[in-house]
């Protein structure tokens, strides 16, 4: 099992950067690439963006591409989403998600967290 909790989300203007968190307990946090996704009310959870295991690939949705960076620190069991230059159409609840495998479907992460919120005003 892992148990992953998601932070850093909140209420920021267009323009404006956000840092989520995403930190990992349970079995070995580095055996598993990491995905963030969001899902905005109403429609279905989309793919943002993954990182290897040993974080030195990275792939983005086209939609944030050149505006958001993932990274991790294996040493903290820890995973982040560098948010910059965001937009109002960036609003949702952001999830991170533990894969033994890679991709950008949600069915192929194994683990959630419970989310975290991004709010961006206009």
């Amino acid at each position: 099992q892992v148990q992953l909790v998601e932070s850093g989300g909140g209420l920021v203007q267009a323009g404006g950067s956000l840092r989520l968190s995403c930190a990992a307990s349970g079995r070995t946090f580095s055996s598993y690439a990491m995905g963030w996704f969001r899902q905005a009310p109403g429609k279905e959870r989309e793919f943002v963006a993954a990182i290897t295991w040993s974080g030195s690939t990275t792939f983005y949705a086209d939609s944030v591409k050149g505006r958001f960076t993932s990274s991790r620190d294996n040493a903290k069991n820890t995973v982040y989403l560098q948010m910059n230059s965001l937009k109002p159409e960036d609003t949702a609840v952001y999830y991170c998600g533990a894969a033994t495998g890679w991709g950008t479907h949600s069915y192929e992460y194994e683990y959630w967290g419970q989310g975290t919120q991004v709010t961006v005003s206009s």
